[in-house]
């Protein structure tokens, strides 16, 4: 599904991703781990063509389509869909114009009445404005606005940021819930027992701008050390 390979990309002032290297197969989450200023938002902006960073080598293909390098609305109509960090609804909006905003309707695909169902607790407030909402109600909204897109492929990052335990544990919940729909996912977190709970694979992206270990989340569980080395815990 998704391919990057060698990715380079950076910023006016300096270099982040050194040929970055990771794979998204159909149905599947994959989990980008790594320590605040590594680039795992960097790499995430580069696949849904926003800019910056810059992408100056390598190549992100998407079922047999290159993407470097083309604008984040190309990216999107070829079915890639971003819950940017930091939830980003717009907040003057309700609930429910923020997820018809974003509506791209495909038979038997994601609508109201779905998001509504994975997330009751928009269902109960389609009227109210997302600014008034809690945080964790903003991730469900900013979550499910994303899916109205339709993707097949959903991006999401650091979407436990800001959450109280009991709703990351109901992210959690939701993001595997998503994989045995048959939704494919590649999720940058900081939490680690969040992304090794939800995780077919874990990469973690290292000092170097490249992906320096990639696995099953039970053999980096049972990896201390390196679990130590990667992300100081």
């Amino acid at each position: 599904m998704l391919d990057v390979r060698d990715l380079h990309a950076g910023y006016a002032t300096a270099g982040v991703l050194q040929g970055a290297t990771l794979r998204v197969e159909g149905r599947q989450v994959v989990a980008l781990l790594g320590r605040n200023g590594m680039g795992k938002t960097t790499l995430l902006r580069a696949i849904s063509g926003l800019r910056p960073p810059h992408i100056t080598g390598g190549s992100v293909r998407f079922e047999d389509d290159d993407l470097a390098g083309r604008a984040s609305h190309e990216v999107a109509r070829r079915g890639l869909s971003l819950v940017p960090q930091g939830r980003r609804v717009f907040s003057s909006l309700t609930v429910v114009e923020n997820l018809r905003v974003a509506a791209r309707p495909t038979a038997g695909g994601w609508s109201l009445e779905r998001v509504y169902e994975l997330f009751p607790r928009l269902a109960e407030r389609p009227r109210q404005a997302a600014a008034t909402l809690s945080g964790g109600e903003q991730q469900m909204l900013a979550i499910g606005r994303s899916l109205m897109t339709n993707p097949r492929l959903l991006l999401m990052d650091e979407p436990s940021e800001g959450l109280s335990p009991q709703m990351r544990d109901l992210l959690a919940d939701r993001i595997v819930r998503l994989r045995d729909e048959g939704q494919a996912v590649l999720i940058a977190e900081q939490n680690v027992d969040l992304a090794l709970a939800v995780a077919d694979r874990v990469d973690v992206l290292g000092e170097s701008g490249t992906i320096t270990w990639s696995g099953a989340p039970a053999a980096l569980r049972e990896d201390s050390a390196s679990l130590q080395a990667l992300m100081g815990v």
